[in-house]
């Protein structure tokens, strides 16, 4: 993962991660809370975005890193890609 070479690619997927932290936390509030059910639909939403938006981060600099990797590991690009439909 770049993210480990890449200390801006890092900060950008742990504030991520962190906001969908924050965002669950909330859906659970509202939960026990009972709030109305457009309140944690819409919290449940926040945080899959989140999350989801982590996860492509992720497999960009996957991606890049692999690009300036040597050619030829087509291993390597097919997990990639596999990585990548998961988060379809």
């Amino acid at each position: 993962m770049t993210a480990r070479h890449d200390p801006e690619a890092k900060r950008k997927i742990v504030n991520r991660l962190r906001r969908a932290h924050g965002q669950l936390a909330a859906v659970i509030a509202a939960v026990e809370d009972e709030a109305h059910c457009r309140d944690v639909v819409q919290q449940l939403s926040a945080v899959s975005k989140a999350v989801d938006r982590a996860g492509f981060l992720v497999v960009a600099g996957a991606l890049k890193e692999c690009l300036t990797d040597e050619p030829g590991d087509g291993e390597r690009i097919d997990e990639l890609e596999r990585l990548f439909l998961s988060l379809a």
